[in-house]
């Protein structure tokens, strides 16, 4: 994958741009990070735009916090803005990210953590056989999207219950769907909190390593809650609480 931008539109970069902070010592997993976007839009995505910005804190946690256990910490930069329709362009980009942690770290289990658009990116690639888990951050699930891919994944959705941009009645929804199929489904809802993550970031970092340390066998630091133990209706595998 590229390191350089080209010129402006859908066609200004080839390929997505990955950054990657390699973890010590044996490699034992991976951590994909995905940006958000909007619906649509063919401009490409620079380095200092607000969307990807925002996953640079989480890909720095992830490699401060387990890069001492070998996980290898991957942050992709979309070639374009949109999921444009059926193109599903940061789809393409997120399985080439994948393509190339397989070509680099073969057989190792892989975490994804996605805001926005970006959550929903991983909720549709996390059919590939080496993910293990989703953390979705203010995913964008509108109605009807698919969670076949999520089968067998441990699954978590957390979305501030003020979110201006993204529905959490409908990241729920497709929580409690998801639950038929997924290994561990939950839902956590932050009061109060807005689409950016703004107002509590350190319990959105606490979310990401706990779900990243869970589907990597990772050592889990103090949890936020007991992911493990809580059920809600109507689906018995998944539940939901507010923090």
């Amino acid at each position: 994958m590229s390191g350089a931008d080209g010129g402006a539109g859908g066609a200004g970069r080839a390929e997505p741009v990955l950054t990657v902070r390699r973890g010590h010592g044996p490699a034992q997993g991976v951590a994909l990070v995905l940006h958000g976007g909007a619906e649509h839009g063919a401009a490409a995505v620079p380095p200092w735009r607000t969307a990807y910005l925002r996953m640079v804190p989480f890909a720095r946690a992830l490699a401060g916090s387990y890069g001492r256990h070998g996980v290898d910490v991957y942050l992709l930069r979309n070639r374009v803005r949109g999921w444009n329709g059926t193109a599903q362009d940061p789809v393409v980009d997120a399985r080439r990210a994948l393509a190339r942690i397989h070509d680099e770290r073969p057989g190792l289990p892989v975490a994804l953590t996605g805001h926005s658009m970006g959550g929903r990116v991983a909720l549709h690639v996390a059919d590939d056989d080496a993910v293990r888990s989703v953390c979705a951050l203010a995913p964008w699930t509108p109605e009807g999207d698919p969670v076949d891919a999520v089968r067998g994944r441990r699954l978590l959705i957390a979305h501030g219950t003020g979110d201006e941009r993204t529905s959490p009645a409908a990241s729920r929804a497709y929580a409690e769907r998801a639950a038929a199929v997924a290994e561990h489904v939950a839902w956590v809802g932050l009061a109060g909190e807005r689409h950016a993550m703004l107002r509590r970031p350190g319990l959105w970092r606490r979310l990401v390593l706990d779900t990243t340390a869970r589907g990597l066998h990772l050592p889990v630091g103090p949890r936020v809650a007991d992911l493990d133990d809580t059920s809600c209706e109507p689906a018995p595998t998944c539940w939901s609480i507010t923090l």
